[in-house]
């Protein structure tokens, strides 16, 4: 009997034990780690409680965000949030053309953000980060960081935190490749009765970039709007990305109307082994000829104001579409079908570039 009874406490004993536990971690689940914005994921090194001697900086500016460097033992930039912010509310912007991130977070009013940013710091591994700004706007707030080079990121948002790491972007994509929209904002290119050519140039890169979201290669585009970047950017983006490749896209332009068709412009004085500038031209050339059935202008060595394709130090070529001089091919540059038609073309080229460098 009293074995049966010393059962039963033990059994008691330990159903207790099961339901407290239970509640322990149906308790860590409700308050468990969130990833931002479809980011990966990783484990939270936190840095030390334990800070070095030294006081953080004071913010300069107005709107500065104050960056405490004195204690960095640990993979992540740090964050803090106010209380209030979910984490469905937080969006990171990789803004790499200026070289900075961008940590949007949504809000009806933005004076308790405002005040928590102008007082808090932010903290762990800053020696990616430049300095920070925050700005608010309507319905966001947006902190703006920039860093001392192009990255991706890893984030995770923990106890009121956004733990972000910086991660080169080779270490996430094995297929790199840089596309360059020439022109932009007061630099229009070629014009002809109403027609920039910085549009032609960006159209064709909306629409590359519909086909490549779709594939296995990571894109870097220079501009996506009415910008004008430097021609040292536009490279150096390339070089900052271990980019596999460089593509212009251009719009060519004579005084003789008669002229037409499609050319690639490639750097004959910096030589690259195996698939190199002359090979990339070459392929874009032939793809984007056979995807609009045009005419095959040929390849043209750059000249001292093809900058961009100069400067790059990874295989470079820039693909002119057409004359907008021409009358015929000024109506077909205007033409959405068309200008799919180039982007498959380039797309192709890219393709088939890959495959020939894994020869």
């Amino acid at each position: 009997m009293q074995q049966n009874s010393l059962m039963k406490s033990t059994l008691v004993y330990c159903v207790l034990f099961v339901a407290a536990a239970m509640s322990v971690m149906l308790y860590y689940a409700a308050t468990k780690t969130v990833g931002v914005a479809d980011l990966a994921q990783d484990e939270v090194v936190r840095p030390s409680v334990q800070k070095e001697a030294g006081a953080p900086a004071v913010p300069a500016e107005e709107n500065e965000i104050i960056i405490d460097r004195s204690a960095q033992n640990t993979n992540y930039f740090c964050i803090p949030m106010p209380e209030s912010v979910k984490a469905e509310e937080v969006v990171l912007e990789n803004h790499y053309m200026d070289k900075e991130l961008w940590v949007s977070i949504s809000a009806a009013q933005t004076d308790e953000y405002e005040a928590f940013y102008r007082t808090g710091s932010v903290y762990g591994n800053c020696k990616n980060v430049a300095d920070g700004r925050y700005e608010a706007e309507e319905d966001r707030i947006c902190l703006r960081f920039a860093l001392d080079g192009v990255y991706e990121y890893r984030s995770i948002f923990e106890d009121h935190t956004l733990y972000v790491e910086f991660v080169p972007s080779k270490e996430v994509y094995e297929k790199i490749i840089v596309i360059d929209p020439a022109y932009g904002g007061e630099e229009q290119g070629v014009t002809a009765e109403g027609v920039l050519s910085k549009n032609i140039t960006l159209d064709v890169a909306k629409a590359l970039k519909t086909m490549f979201d779709e594939s296995d290669i990571k894109v870097y585009y220079t501009r996506m709007d009415d910008s004008n970047p430097a021609a040292a950017d536009r490279a150096g983006l390339a070089a900052a990305t271990r980019a596999d490749m460089l593509i212009r896209i251009e719009v060519s332009g004579d005084e003789n109307s008669k002229l037409y068709g499609t050319s690639a412009v490639y750097n004959s004085k910096f030589f690259i082994p195996g698939f190199g500038n002359v090979e990339l031209a070459d392929l874009l050339e032939r793809e984007v000829v056979t995807s609009i059935s045009g005419k095959a202008c040929g390849l043209v060595e750059s000249a001292q104001e093809d900058q961009v394709v100069n400067s790059a130090t990874v295989p470079a070529a820039a693909i002119r579409v057409g004359y907008l001089t021409n009358g015929q091919e000024a109506i077909l540059l205007q033409r959405e079908d068309y200008i799919r038609r180039i982007a498959e073309g380039i797309y192709n080229a890219v393709v088939k570039a890959y495959e020939q460098r894994e020869e």
